[in-house]
């Protein structure tokens, strides 16, 4: 089976993960969604990350995070850039999600980093996606 959007697919099977209240999650390992989980437990959405080997596949572990009365620390994301519709933001168009309460995850020539570094280094790029 071949995706067409793999990035859409970790988003999703994160989203179904955390409404099924799983402790982790297993998906298909990339060097992008790596680094997109690295800025997940970054910025303290996710407890953490670990790349494993499953069948001689390389997966990426990834462990849910959730607070005192049983709520996720993500309570929704939403792929933004689609390899049909892809969405570039310069510097000075960078969004605060949810007012601020949220991240934008953008892959730039700096490398994967969020909305908030994006604008502190002063770069654009990508909008992958926002997770609140």
């Amino acid at each position: 089976m071949s995706l067409t959007d793999p990035v859409a697919d970790f988003l999703a099977r994160l989203r179904n993960a955390i409404r099924a209240r799983h402790q982790k999650l297993d998906v298909p390992a990339s060097k992008l969604k790596t680094e997109i989980a690295r800025i997940l437990k970054e910025e303290g959405y996710i407890a953490n990350y670990k790349a494993a080997e499953e069948d001689g596949r390389a997966v990426l572990r990834v462990y849910l995070k959730y607070g005192a009365n049983n709520e996720a620390a993500i309570r929704d994301l939403a792929r933004v850039s689609r390899p049909g519709c892809r969405v570039y933001v310069g510097r000075d168009e960078i969004k605060r999600v949810q007012g601020g309460l949220g991240i934008a995850i953008l892959t730039t020539p700096r490398g994967v980093m969020t909305g908030r570094q994006a604008r502190r280094e002063g770069v654009g790029g990508e909008l992958l996606c926002e997770v609140w």
